[in-house]
């Protein structure tokens, strides 16, 4: 059972939980920790961590970036206190996102004759219109067969988010977060390139409940032989927390504010 759960999403972007639902969610698995790292977003709180409810949430974010080779990671910051560059930054992408979304949902309705009725608003994610295409009886197609047909890349229905690139995105969460940690890197298609970038970081995501059974001997070996720090969480984006994370032990060597810890 893990103690802290450090990639959770909520309804500010594309998870299913609101904010307010997170530590009740949190007390049915078990965990005492929870990061909330909605996509491209700050939390509506100017604190890197409160406590609700007897569960400690930590203020985080999970930011889509483009390295110089062009491939896209993903960077988590925990521990944020947001101040004006990561508000510009944010603020960008949302515009961008909700313009995004506008088009895919189009797509999709002219594509399958169909009307969702989606309005795409901020933290509007692909998920949203997979879910809206599972559920209306018309489309025949499921949650993940949305993606890969409809919305997943190189799917006829696909638009590409304009992102920032990965040193404006190191930049920008190295001085509004206490630590930047690399998202899943077993999911990205160049492993040695994530990783090489993920050396320029505080910490990597090791546990993180892959799909399918993964290696992560190449990812340990970063870890130490870079001296970095290790992140996990289940990625959650519907209400069950807690499918992977960090022992009590992992957790408290990445030192978040040492005031809000659990005694």
């Amino acid at each position: 059972m893990a103690y802290a759960d450090l990639h959770v999403h909520t309804t500010r972007s594309d998870g299913s939980l609101e904010l307010e639902e997170v530590p009740a969610a949190a007390g049915r698995a078990g965990v005492d920790v929870v990061a909330v790292t909605d996509h491209d977003r700050v939390q509506p709180f100017d604190e890197p961590l409160i406590e609700r409810k007897g569960v400690t949430i930590v203020h985080g974010i999970e930011l889509r970036v483009e390295a110089d080779d062009g491939q896209r990671l993903d960077l988590l910051g925990y521990g944020i206190e947001p101040n004006e560059e990561v508000t510009a930054i944010t603020d960008r992408i949302q515009t961008n996102r909700i313009e995004r979304g506008r088009a895919i949902v189009d797509c999709v309705e002219d594509r399958l004759g169909v009307d969702l009725r989606l309005t795409a608003n901020e933290g509007f994610g692909r998920p949203h219109v997979a879910r809206a295409v599972d559920d209306h009886p018309d489309a025949n197609y499921d949650y993940q067969e949305a993606f890969d047909h409809l919305i997943g890349s190189d799917c006829p229905c696909f638009v590409a988010r304009e992102i920032p690139s990965f040193e404006r995105g190191r930049e920008v969460l190295s001085e509004a977060a206490e630590l930047v940690s690399l998202a899943h890197p077993l999911r990205y298609d160049d492993l040695e390139g994530a990783l090489a970038r993920a050396t320029t970081l505080d910490a990597v995501e090791v546990h993180y409940p892959y799909d399918r059974v993964v290696d992560l001997a190449r990812v340990e070996q970063t870890v130490d032989r870079h001296d970095l720090l290790v992140t996990g969480g289940s990625d959650a984006h519907e209400g069950t927390l807690g499918l992977a994370g960090l022992s009590r032990d992992e957790y408290d060597r990445l030192e978040l504010s040492q005031r809000y810890r659990p005694s």
